[in-house]
């Protein structure tokens, strides 16, 4: 690892063998870990640039870039959450970090999920931003735009972000195509794994969001001591995602303040 400086934030960053896979990732700050998931087809940058150095104030940020996305490398098998969830199991292992909060957002916070499922012992609170477990929790125009996917379709600033990070730019519309299946073959996350989840949860979701509020209520009914926040906007407008960005953007209108009462608040077992 080397230190770098973006906007003025010191970090390191560096790339880790995960399960025959260079996974690239980011720190920034110092205290207990967050780990950042990103969304589909995106980046560290895209998803959480505005968000770091705010949260980084008081907390080590481990951002990671899941396969086949950014700097990662790609293996010859489709993506799925299962496996994202044990390469950033792996990973951390390689950083020494024995436990850490997780705050993924959209196909992140899917996987997410699937961290407190496969390993609970790893993970202590989680934050599921806009995150999917079944099917049923987006308009059916989300499932017939996915399965006519093209890269045409797909936001020019992901595009770009990509190209920009990427050791083959032209792996684009690989990684693309990846995402686009996963989404197509998703299936529901049993409701009794849902409801075995032990970590302390937040659940944050767009009013306008591609999930819907009423999943979003479900997966809040289903995890137990659950907190649940519905924010005015869109699909990542309450991170200031990439895509949702406009020339009147505030840094007030971020959830920071929300996240870190929830990630400061003592769990029941620890009082």
């Amino acid at each position: 690892m080397e230190p770098k400086t973006a906007h003025s934030l010191a970090f390191t960053n560096g790339y880790s063998n995960v399960n025959g896979l260079k996974m690239y990732y980011e720190i920034y700050g110092d205290g207990k870990p967050l780990v950042l998931l990103h969304g589909g087809g995106s980046t560290i940058q895209t998803t959480f640039e505005k968000v770091i150095p705010l949260l980084a104030k008081n907390r080590k940020i481990i951002a990671v870039e899941a396969k086949a996305h950014g700097r990662t490398g790609d293996r010859d098998a489709a993506v799925t959450f299962e496996q994202d969830a044990d390469d950033v199991a792996a990973l951390l292992k390689n950083l020494n970090i024995q436990r850490a909060d997780f705050f993924g957002f959209s196909n992140g916070g899917t996987t997410t999920l699937q961290i407190a499922l496969r390993h609970p012992n790893l993970s202590d609170k989680i934050i599921l931003g806009s995150a999917l477990a079944k099917r049923s929790g987006v308009p059916n125009w989300f499932w017939d735009f996915m399965s006519k996917a093209s890269l045409e379709n797909m936001p020019e600033q992901l595009q770009e972000a990509y190209r920009k990070v990427a050791q083959d730019p032209n792996a684009l519309v690989v990684m693309h195509n990846k995402d686009a299946k996963r989404m197509v073959n998703f299936e529901d996350i049993p409701e009794e794994q849902i409801k075995a989840i032990k970590s302390p949860t937040l659940i944050i979701n767009g009013d306008k969001d591609v999930v819907t509020v009423e999943h979003a209520l479900e997966l809040h009914r289903q995890i137990a001591g659950s907190d649940l926040a519905i924010i005015p906007g869109g699909h990542g407008e309450y991170i200031g995602e990439i895509t949702t960005l406009t020339p009147d953007f505030k840094e007030t209108d971020l959830i920071v303040p929300l996240i870190e009462k929830f990630l400061d608040k003592k769990s029941e077992d620890q009082t």
